[in-house]
């Protein structure tokens, strides 16, 4: 017996529906209508003989079909831009040596790493991860071709790529006093996230006192979710154990944290081109993010309420 064939269009907006969580939110990845996407999922359930999501006027969630044909979907997809970018773009081969800064969504970069080892098989990497500070200085010596990492001071460098809210972090069960200092896990310096927190606390009349100074990033979260203290990082830094303090009387509303790439423009710029493409059409394709193109226009938008 042959079956119906799944349109691509189709699974790439169920996708996109799935993973955003509303249609509307979808629209704007598959940069479609919000009816066309409907009508898409509506047609691959038609096609499938199964209802992919239950539907209300209060939530939208997969059904059991739904999450199976989820896992199948992204292959497919994965596989349908890996033969496009076979055949419509030049073979990307070669050696880069890339810094990526511990700021840049560290519950995903692995899985996005994964992905473009699978889809670019012939780029090796040398990957370098640290503070930003220590990679812009580890690529103007020339140690690295490539770098992405938070825009340190005022100077702007390289090419903004993405951008997500700064918050206060505390353990999950995190009780203030305060009558007390508030008590920071802090890095050492130079570090932006150290300025910004006295200078925050400052502008308050906030008094606080150093608890705990981390080597990393990954240090600092362990840090403040073993309760020594309060710190400020990334929204995508919040995992189970810790939560995001919000009384803006006691803990000042913070600026967001942009992140750039640099070297695109380099000897290595023809590896670190389809790199950062495929990070942008990732995080473009997530609903927890607010990217940047070329032009400084908006293709995505922040969810993060």
């Amino acid at each position: 017996m042959r079956y119906p064939d799944l349109e691509i269009d189709l699974l790439r907006a169920f996708v996109a529906v799935a993973e955003t969580g509303s249609f509307t939110a979808a629209a704007d990845v598959v940069n479609r209508s919000q009816s066309a996407v409907s009508q898409k999922v509506l047609r691959l359930e038609e096609i499938l003989e199964h209802r992919v999501f239950e539907r209300s006027s209060r939530s939208l969630k997969l059904t059991a079909e739904g999450e199976r044909l989820l896992v199948a979907a992204r292959q497919m997809l994965e596989f349908n831009d890996k033969v496009m970018r076979e055949f419509r773009e030049p073979t990307a081969v070669g050696h880069l040596r890339l810094g990526v800064s511990e700021d840049f969504l560290p519950g995903q970069l692995p899985k996005m790493l994964s992905k473009f080892g699978r889809i670019y098989p012939g780029v090796s990497l040398d990957l370098l991860t640290g503070l930003s500070s220590d990679l812009f200085a580890a690529y103007d010596a020339g140690q690295i071709d490539a770098v992405i990492a938070k825009q340190e001071g005022k100077a702007q460098r390289g090419r903004l790529i993405w951008r997500e809210p700064l918050v206060w972090l505390a353990s999950s069960d995190y009780e203030p006093d305060f009558t007390q200092p508030a008590r920071l896990v802090m890095l050492p310096q130079p570090c932006s996230y150290r300025d910004l927190m006295i200078s925050s606390l400052d502008a308050v009349r906030r008094e606080w006192i150093p608890a705990c100074t981390a080597s990393s990033l990954m240090g600092a979260q362990a840090a403040v979710a073993g309760g020594l203290g309060v710190t400020v990082l990334g929204r995508s830094f919040v995992q189970e154990g810790l939560q995001i303090l919000k009384a803006p009387e006691h803990w000042p509303a913070l600026p967001m944290a942009e992140i750039i790439v640099l070297g695109e423009e380099g000897q290595a710029g023809d590896l670190a081109r389809p790199l950062v493409t495929f990070l942008a059409e990732m995080l473009a394709g997530s609903h927890a993010l607010s990217l940047l193109g070329n032009d400084g226009g908006d293709v995505g938008r922040a969810a993060l309420n």
